[in-house]
């Protein structure tokens, strides 16, 4: 159901998008340039249904299954990013009372979601950054309750929120044990018990609400607190287990746009006589960037749909698909700019600046819930149990199908761990790298494809040999850990990639894609691709630009006519 679904709000979302309506290219350039939230455009939203998404089916939402809200969030994006950002951070704010709050509790938070309530998710602080540890807001016990003190920052929807879930210090000294989550309504607070910090302004998402909120002496009730006292961290580590896979929709959804706009620029644009589609050069840097959408779409459909199959490898899976997938788009759309010109830097004029404005605002999105650093970090904590992992062959064979295609079971949250204890999908990366071999001779695909395979087994073989002589400790990490969590996120998308194929059918689209993914993957590894890496771009060029020699193989953008 997840891809009828998606279909038929991306339906909608066509009908509430002409050039002058709440997703329009000037409209929001205009917001954009005066830094105002998109107001008409949330509602629109609201009035489409999209709120029930956020809310956990089993409290009355339409929430089933994640891959069917990484694809809502994806169509959101892919007409502008600040309204995906605004709009979607209820779903980030009210994720940990469906992980850890009473049945009560989520009770109340659906109906109001439902409802159109707004959610905040406040984690970050003035002078600790994602420092958790260090929080400074405190919830003090008092009679009947709870007293809130400090102040979170830089909070998506501060201001413009019903509810704020935080994270708060709840011992004195801190600690694993020593924070609490508490889901705030604003509306039961005393007068003066908080106030919203002013709107921080931003290179991107400029019309968002990023500001922050302070508390002095507020009090709220003991049905607020999610979880259990001293909870806190354990709930906010597994909820962004789930967030961060959400947050890579954005990505997808930005490079969906970029080629919206790229793809009918080089068509309609003549240069020296020449149309820029006709270009090898042109061709080549959109082939690659369709190249690149297709394996960062299979990395964060597999990573959504591991939610439900793969629940206790989630830490390693989120954290990996976080880190790999905004900084594979970004490099598609840095050299998309280039393709443009200076058109890539105009605010005004060509297409209103929605290209300008999409590449401003996905830079950000490398810094949600946790930085490319930080989730970098948390795979380094992985190697001595991915390469123990890799070395017994420990695997969940039965979950692998499931991952791919079909229908999911439900999520279970209680099957969520802190620290993973390996990774399905690259573990059995030699069995799917050996089918592609068998199938090469068979005549089913070409030696060239299945050279790749292997040149990418033998990677992956190699830098589980480097996680096992890595010399580190939890607070001096060196750089080549952190080079060498960047390959292994490359191994998981090139593993995705061939698991794609060995579960899917045997068509020649499928083939090309994984020609494409696996030329792609390689060369961001350094490893050559050659004539074999050109073709396949090529081709995917061929498929959006035309005049095609076969069906494409991707998800065909609604390219705007008339681009000149």
């Amino acid at each position: 159901m997840s891809h009828v679904a998606v279909t038929a709000f991306d339906t909608l979302l066509d009908g509430a998008d002409p050039a002058s309506g709440p997703f329009g290219a000037a409209v929001n350039a205009e917001l954009d340039r005066r830094e105002d939230f998109p107001a008409e455009a949330c509602a629109a939203l609201d009035s489409l249904g999209l709120p029930a998404h956020y809310v956990d089916a089993r409290y009355g939402g339409r929430l089933r299954d994640m891959p069917e809200l990484v694809g809502l969030q994806r169509a959101v994006a892919r007409r502008d990013l600040t309204v995906a950002v605004a709009h979607g951070k209820t779903f980030l704010g009210a994720a940990p009372v469906w992980l850890a709050g009473r049945p009560d509790q989520a009770a109340r938070l659906a109906g109001a979601v439902r409802g159109g309530a707004v959610v905040s998710w406040a984690l970050t602080e003035r002078d600790h950054g994602g420092d958790l540890l260090a929080g400074g807001l405190t919830a003090r016990p008092v009679s009947g309750g709870w007293r809130l003190d400090g102040e979170k920052w830089l909070i998506n929807n501060a201001g413009r929120s019903r509810y704020v879930c935080l994270l708060a210090r709840t011992r004195e000294g801190g600690g694993p044990r020593g924070f609490s989550v508490f889901l705030v309504d604003k509306d039961r607070l005393a007068p003066g018990a908080y106030r919203v910090l002013p709107k921080v302004r931003t290179h991107g998402i400029r019309g968002a609400d990023i500001s922050g909120i302070a508390f002095d002496g507020a009090v709220v009730g003991d049905d607020s607190l999610v979880g259990a006292e001293g909870t806190g961290l354990d709930t906010v580590l597994r909820t962004l287990q789930l967030t961060r896979v959400l947050c890579t929709a954005l990505s997808l959804g930005a490079l969906d746009h970029a080629l919206d706009i790229a793809v009918p620029y080089a068509r309609g644009r003549n240069l020296y006589g020449r149309d820029l589609a006709t270009l090898p050069r042109v061709r080549r840097v959109l082939g690659e960037a369709a190249a690149a959408l297709d394996v960062a779409g299979t990395v964060v459909d597999v990573a959504a749909r591991a939610i439900h199959t793969l629940t206790p490898e989630l830490a390693l899976v989120s954290a990996v698909t976080k880190a790999l997938v905004p900084n594979l788009v970004q490099d598609a759309l840095d050299r998309i700019t280039e393709l443009l010109g200076v058109r890539g830097f105009l605010s005004e004029g060509f297409l209103d600046g929605s290209f300008a404005k999409l590449e401003r605002d996905h830079r950000i999105v490398a810094v949600f819930d946790g930085s490319t650093a930080v989730t970098r970090n948390l795979a380094v904590d992985h190697f001595p149990s991915l390469a123990r992992a890799w070395r017994t062959g420990r695997a969940d064979r039965a979950a692998l199908p499931a991952t791919l295609a079909g229908p999911l079971p439900p999520f279970a949250p209680e099957r969520l761990r802190l620290l993973s204890g390996g990774d399905t999908l690259v573990a059995l990366l030699p069995e799917a790298a050996e089918a592609v071999r068998r199938a090469a001779r068979q005549g089913l695909l070409s030696r060239e494809t299945a050279g790749m395979a292997a040149r990418l087994e033998a990677v992956t073989r190699a830098a589980h040999r480097s996680m096992e002589s890595l010399d580190r400790t939890p607070r001096e990490v060196p750089q080549r850990a952190f080079d060498l969590a960047a390959r292994y996120e490359l191994c998981f998308a090139g593993a995705a990639v061939l698991h794609r194929w060995t579960q899917g059918p045997r068509t020649p689209d499928a083939d090309l894609r994984l020609r494409a993914g696996l030329a792609l993957v390689l060369d961001r590894l350094g490893l050559p691709g050659g004539a074999h890496r050109s073709e396949a771009h090529d081709r995917l060029a061929d498929g959006l630009l035309g005049p095609a020699r076969h069906a494409p193989v991707l998800p065909a953008p609604r390219f705007r006519e008339g681009v000149r």
